[in-house]
């Protein structure tokens, strides 16, 4: 998917301001601090990452399910829709729109079955994962709602491989990019992708990715480049300060008490 970043519906209307989307959160960030927000939305990133490498699923496709999450909430409050069924949807409706093909309605079911019982059973105890078929395609329409259709998403990942093969004319190391790659997803645990164009985000991944590497010979490449550079720093302190969150962050110890504490949907589901 190539078209034009600078006319698609991702660029009108889904670059956010940061005062609309901390205006669009108060309802939530009453009955929760802004880190803890920060970090019951990590959580449910991991389990969009994990319950798309278990479908064996492209990282676009996990990333861009994480992005639709995302955008649900930024006009959404938690209490609209368990995060724990919008996960499973927003795989669900990635897998189509990136052409990685349908998943099958059981497989997805089972997978999240598995998948919270084997690796967040810290989180949720002995409780099963409570959707099934009929409760994921009914999300589905909503969530289709709520992002007014637009389901093209572009990732960073495309002009982070540009911006390496550029970078390679000058300096050759495959660990630029492997580092980058991954700073890349961790973005994904930060608001970034709805407040800044993805090719503002790869750049940052590559600058956190030199300072990481030690190479100060690439700072004239830097400076060539015609973007604004407070953008790129906002970027990036958003990045580290994640970095510095899971340095003193158990969520192995937390999560329970954070889950806890979010706004529920009402009535919960029947079985």
């Amino acid at each position: 998917m190539a078209g034009n970043f600078w006319q698609s519906s991702h660029h009108q209307q889904w670059i956010l301001d940061k005062q609309d989307l901390f205006r669009d959160r108060q309802h939530d960030l009453a009955k929760l601090t802004e880190e803890e927000y920060q970090k019951v939305f990590n959580f449910f990133a991991s389990i969009i990452q994990v319950l798309g490498e278990q479908l064996k699923l492209r990282q676009q496709v996990i990333a861009t399910a994480t992005v639709y999450f995302k955008r649900f909430y930024a006009r959404n409050s938690l209490k609209c829709i368990d995060p724990l069924l919008l996960a499973p949807t927003c795989v669900f409706l990635a897998s189509k729109v990136e052409e990685f093909g349908v998943i099958s309605n059981s497989r997805l079911i089972t997978t999240c079955q598995t998948v919270i019982k084997n690796k967040f059973s810290y989180a949720y105890g002995q409780q099963e994962f409570p959707y099934r078929t009929n409760h994921i395609l009914e999300c589905e329409f909503y969530l289709l709602e709520n992002l007014d259709c637009c389901l093209i998403v572009y990732q960073p990942y495309r002009p982070l491989l540009l911006f390496v093969q550029d970078i390679h004319t000058q300096i050759q190391d495959d660990q630029i990019l492997t580092y980058a790659w991954r700073i890349v997803n961790d973005s994904l645990r930060t608001d970034v992708s709805l407040l800044y164009p993805p090719y503002q985000i790869a750049i940052s991944a590559l600058h956190i990715a030199c300072v990481m590497l030690g190479k100060e010979n690439l700072k004239p490449w830097f400076a060539e480049l015609n973007v604004d550079m407070d953008k790129i720093q906002e970027i990036v302190r958003t990045i580290i300060n994640l970095y510095e969150m899971w340095k003193s962050y158990d969520e192995k110890k937390e999560i329970q008490g954070l889950l806890g504490k979010i706004p529920k949907p009402s009535p919960a589901p029947q079985r």
